[in-house]
């Protein structure tokens, strides 16, 4: 579609497909976002929709002095809140509600099951829940769409395949590249602008592949990442999102157990170690079968979107 004779790594970042033309306001937004998470049952969506809608949860728009973004806090058995700055003609933004909604409820569940001191969870499992919502809402997309509008469906296929590029492709990468920095230090080798250069040039060859031009800007890139200040921190979104898919096929496969072995996982807090926590709920890390099984979901969806695009 780009129809470029030379193929650079910026070209990734051309959508593939225009943005869905589609006004849905923050009520419906929040409507759509609890009937996606209906396969985790009526009181999840019950406690879900009372916070999103009528119990304040969410400072949901752009105003004078307020910072960009979004994210989910709270304090032990206190509520947890969002800020977001919704936008009603960005579709992206019912994602970022379902991502965040994701993590309040982990927030909700365990504390209200754990004691203060395993309340919290960690990193390696905050994005489970939160991207576990958005996969969900992926599905009621695409159970809604059907083949009745095939903009909006390449839409959301486009939407996905990005996020499982960025995250099972990209951020691995970056973590690999954090693990030879590491491992160079430590054997004394000195870590100098041309060393930095030819390390990130390579993962970048090697994991773009022998049709992306690599230009040499490019190769500084590794100096502008800023989740390196927090060593190993990136490869945890990989973790995040082959489990959170994984559990998702298992939720909506009507797998026995499924749903109750998900509020397990969302109530547990930081109670167990995580590898043990994503186990008993049903997924093993330890094992390559989760990321096999993003990976064959990322060349289904590849798949489709080529055959709608033609």
């Amino acid at each position: 579609h780009l129809k470029l004779d030379r193929l650079l790594a910026a070209d990734l970042q051309v959508p593939l497909v225009q943005k869905a033309q589609r006004k849905t306001t923050y009520p419906e937004a929040a409507r759509l976002v609890t009937e996606a998470c209906r396969p985790l049952g009526t009181e999840y969506q019950k406690v879900l929709e009372k916070g999103l809608v009528h119990d304040r949860w969410v400072d949901r728009y752009e105003n004078k002095g307020k910072r960009s973004g979004a994210f989910s806090s709270g304090s032990y058995q206190s509520p947890p809140y969002i800020l977001m700055n919704y936008r009603e003609d960005v579709l992206g933004d019912v994602y970022t509600l379902a991502h965040e909604a994701g993590h309040s409820m982990h927030t909700w569940l365990s504390h209200r099951r754990q004691r203060f001191q395993d309340a919290h969870y960690p990193i390696f499992l905050a994005e489970v829940a939160s991207t576990l919502n958005e996969e969900l809402l992926t599905h009621h997309f695409l159970e809604q769409v059907g083949k009745k509008d095939d903009s909006l469906r390449a839409y959301i296929l486009d939407r996905q395949i990005d996020d499982i590029r960025g995250t099972l492709y990209r951020q691995v990468m970056f973590a690999e590249f954090e693990q030879r920095i590491h491992e160079a230090e430590e054997k004394g080798v000195a870590l100098t602008l041309d060393f930095f250069r030819i390390a990130y040039r390579e993962l970048l060859e090697a994991y773009l592949g022998e049709a992306m031009e690599i230009e040499a800007p490019l190769e500084l890139e590794c100096l502008r990442i800023p989740h390196f200040y927090s060593a190993f921190y990136v490869y945890k979104y990989a973790i995040g999102l082959s489990a959170s898919l994984a559990l998702s096929r298992k939720i909506l496969g009507g797998s026995p157990g499924a749903v109750e072995k998900v509020h397990g996982f969302l109530s547990s807090g930081g109670s167990r170690p995580p590898l043990e926590t994503l186990k008993m709920a049903g997924v093993d890390m330890e094992s390559p079968a989760p990321v096999d099984a993003a990976l064959e979901l990322f060349d289904q969806r590849v798949a489709e979107l080529e055959k709608i695009l033609g």
